[in-house]
C-alpha cells in the first residue's frame, strides 16, 4: 500500500509564499517522476510542475519564474515553493508520483488527497 501525504496549504496574500510538500510512503521499490496539479472550482486539474528522478523539471507557463517544484530522494518527498502568490492561483493543489511497488515493480501513477490554496487579493 502506497500513500501521498500533502501538507502546507493555507490563506496567503497576494504577493506571499508557500510551500507545500509531499510525502510518499508504504512499499515502496521506485519513484520516478513526481509532480503537482491543480484544479480550481468549475475547473479542470492542471499540470503545475513536475520532476523527473534525475531532478530534471518541467512547469505550466503561468508558473514559471514563481514556483519551484525540488525533491528529497531519501525521503520520498517532492516540495512545491511558491512565491509572488497570485489571486488565479487559488486552487486545490493535487500531488502525484510514479512508483513501483516491492511487490510488483510494476509503475502506476498515486495521487495524494489535496490540499488547499487560497490567494486573496
Amino acid at each position: 500500500q502506497v500513500q501521498l501525504v500533502e501538507s502546507g496549504g493555507g490563506l496567503v496574500q497576494a504577493g506571499g509564499s508557500l510551500r507545500l510538500s509531499c510525502a510518499a510512503s508504504g512499499s515502496i521499490f521506485r519513484i520516478n517522476a513526481m509532480g503537482w496539479y491543480r484544479q480550481a472550482p468549475g475547473k479542470q486539474r492542471e499540470l503545475v510542475a513536475t520532476i523527473t528522478s534525475a531532478g530534471s523539471t518541467n512547469y505550466a507557463d503561468s508558473v514559471k519564474g514563481r514556483f519551484t517544484i525540488s525533491r528529497d530522494n531519501a525521503n520520498n518527498t517532492v516540495y512545491l515553493q511558491m512565491n509572488s502568490l497570485k489571486p488565479e492561483d487559488t486552487a486545490a493543489y493535487y500531488c502525484n508520483a510514479d512508483i513501483s511497488t516491492a511487490k510488483t515493480r510494476i509503475p502506476r501513477t498515486y495521487w495524494g488527497q489535496g490540499t488547499q490554496v487560497t490567494v486573496s487579493s
